[in-house]
């Protein structure tokens, strides 16, 4: 879809209160400094590098909101199509940039953990939610079947690329010695990751030159929504009545009788059929009919809004090395284990941009967008951010890998399948939004118990 006219940016003051203004989560803002002053100036132990991580996630929560507006900014002057890509691209910013620094001080297991939770809340906590917040509006939305089979077919290319070192290894460990094993699932990973970006690339071809017109809302492979019909409306439907048979005053006209003698009045047409039944017979309204068509009022510059990008990424990268920093004490007393820290939380950190921005635009039925941010940020952290680590962690001698915990990779398998099988009819409604939140809270609170394999974390360590 074209995108539509943008009004004149407004002043630079305006927008710097529209920064300050821009949500209520920016009195978290006030976080960041604490959790710098907790990093500098308290001494290192479990109790002080649980404080520093609690408030360096609260403070990335704020940052990751900002991060939106500014790519909404951007978005507003490109279609739906690059807008959806461009606010998965930063979306995931927050993603990439605490897997770098983990991936730097060799915490490979908080690298693999934060990638596949990213993808798991992408897909299922994130998309569902979008479902669920549509529905409340509308009796089902749709979007593009051959789209949504494009995309399940690459996220479970990327999931046979993460399940196979597992079978390798859970095949043939037994039968090599540890260290040419660990050898030849490096290989066999930088391999496989080079192939993924290839796809990668070929895949943002696809979507943006190539089959551009698939990705269109008025395509004609989208299901048009359809709203709930009131208890007023159905009745209608149901008993209103047959117009008696009478002649058609459109084909025969009425006499009038005149002084001259007996004239015919001029034909009038009869009252279209939905002013006589109501609204009921009314066709249902689809999101690309009812879209405002007027221009869009940037609240921000185009300077402003990517110096705003600059300043919050490069916040972001500071704040995230003090949370990653601060994991090991976090864990080391017990209560949580890394798992759970990089499959849940993590993820809820740097999705929290990508939640606001999906769920906002479903309930406005531009479902279109919203699996662009949901599904199309899971499509890149499998096909795009896990290899990039991967390809990273090889340049700089990190021993990173597509060995995932084999836990893991069957709960992002199974998790793949569902939401295969939920949007293969290219319609949505707010049950399948309650199923794919609910599997995401299972599998939460599964990983809040599961402990991890310690084979595969000496097998592979820096």
């Amino acid at each position: 879809m074209p995108p539509k006219p943008v009004g004149p940016a407004p002043p630079l003051w305006q927008g710097l209160k529209a920064i300050v203004l821009m949500s209520w989560i920016n009195v978290l803002l006030v976080f960041i400094p604490v959790s710098w002053a907790c990093h500098f100036a308290l001494p290192k132990n479990d109790k002080n590098d649980t404080l520093t991580f609690v408030f360096s996630f609260l403070a990335i929560i704020p940052l990751a909101k900002l991060l939106a507006f500014a790519t909404d900014e951007l978005s507003m002057r490109v279609g739906q199509t690059l807008a959806g890509l461009l606010n998965a691209t930063l979306g995931n910013a927050v993603e990439l940039i605490v897997a770098i620094i983990a991936l730097v001080q060799c915490q490979l297991q908080v690298v693999q953990a934060s990638l596949v939770g990213s993808i798991l809340s992408n897909l299922l906590l994130v998309l569902g939610m979008c479902f669920f917040a549509g529905g409340t509006r509308f009796s089902e939305q749709g979007f593009g079947m051959s789209v949504t089979q494009l995309n399940s077919s690459l996220l479970t290319i990327s999931v046979i690329a993460v399940l196979l070192p597992a079978a390798f290894h859970t095949a043939a460990g037994d039968q090599i010695p540890d260290d040419q094993e660990a050898k030849d699932i490096l290989a066999v990973s930088h391999g496989a990751a080079i192939v993924l970006l290839v796809i990668y690339i070929s895949y943002l071809v696809f979507q943006l030159f190539s089959h551009k017109d698939l990705y269109d809302d008025n395509h004609p492979d989208i299901f048009k929504s359809t709203k709930y019909q009131g208890r007023l409306g159905r009745r209608r439907t149901q008993t209103a009545p047959t117009p008696a048979l009478e002649p058609d005053a459109s084909l025969v006209p009425l006499a009038r009788i005149t002084s001259d003698g007996l004239t015919t009045s001029p034909p009038t047409s009869p009252p279209p059929r939905h002013q006589e039944l109501g609204d009921a017979e009314s066709p249902p309204v689809s999101h690309s009919e009812s879209e405002d068509e007027g221009e869009e009022t940037p609240q921000m510059s185009v300077g402003l809004t990517i110096g705003l990008l600059v300043v919050v990424t490069v916040i972001v990268a500071v704040t995230a090395e003090w949370l990653v920093d601060s994991i090991d004490g976090l864990t080391d007393s017990g209560k949580i284990s890394k798992e759970f820290v990089g499959l849940v939380l993590l993820p809820i950190v740097g999705n929290a941009a990508e939640h606001v921005t999906a769920v906002t635009v479903s309930v406005k039925d531009k479902l279109t967008l919203s699996l662009g941010v949901a599904v199309g940020s899971s499509i890149q952290i499998a096909l795009f951010v896990i290899p990039f680590m991967v390809t990273l962690g090889w340049i700089i001698g990190k021993p990173l890998s597509l060995l995932f915990d084999p836990f893991e990779s069957i709960v992002l398998f199974l998790s793949v399948l569902v939401v295969n099988y939920v949007v293969q009819d290219g319609k949505s409604n707010w049950l399948e939004g309650m199923i794919l939140m609910s599997l995401y809270v299972i599998i939460a609170v599964t990983f809040w118990y599961y402990p991890g394999v310690d084979s595969l974390r000496q097998l592979l360590t820096c």
